[in-house]
């Protein structure tokens, strides 16, 4: 490939890469309409922070053992939470190692999605934009291994990537 079409395609992708990040952003953190979110934000006081700290759930797996044991009763949306916070992230496993070199060394690429992910967490539980949920921070870091290792069967460890 030549350098001017190399430096046009990693562009795109820089921009495709931001552009979902975003996407992400406005799924998980803005999911709501905004005359909800404006009430979250009118109500935002004190006890707001602290609301956030007693609906958290700080211990790993609770959620996801739960989605799993209660996965066939109606009305409870487990096959959807668990996989879909698996699969909005897979793209970025993808895209983060076209994007930066470095992110190509998985334990790089992991440390970013986990501080992506934990900022999300952490700005619904201070901001009641959401529930803090550290079981989201396990699937959504699945996510991004399961994007790397599908980079990593379609492109192998070329150094020169297409």
């Amino acid at each position: 490939m030549r350098k001017t079409e190399q430096s046009k395609r990693d562009k795109w992708l820089s921009l495709l890469f931001f552009l979902y990040l975003l996407f992400i952003i406005k799924m998980i953190v803005f999911k709501y309409p905004v005359s909800q979110m404006q009430a979250i934000v009118d109500s935002w006081q004190k006890d707001v922070i602290l609301e956030g700290l007693s609906t958290a759930n700080f211990i790993p797996f609770k959620t996801i053992k739960m989605y799993i044991r209660y996965y066939d009763l109606p009305g409870i949306r487990s096959f959807a939470n668990l996989f879909g916070n698996i699969l909005i992230f897979v793209p970025v496993g993808m895209l983060f190692p076209f994007v930066h070199k470095r992110g190509r060394n998985i334990w790089i690429l992991l440390a970013n999605a986990f501080l992506f992910v934990a900022g999300i967490e952490i700005f619904q539980l201070f901001s009641a934009f959401g529930a803090f949920d550290v079981d989201d921070i396990i699937l959504n870091c699945f996510g991004v291994l399961m994007g790397r290792v599908l980079f990593e069967f379609l492109f192998g460890k070329r150094e020169n990537l297409p």
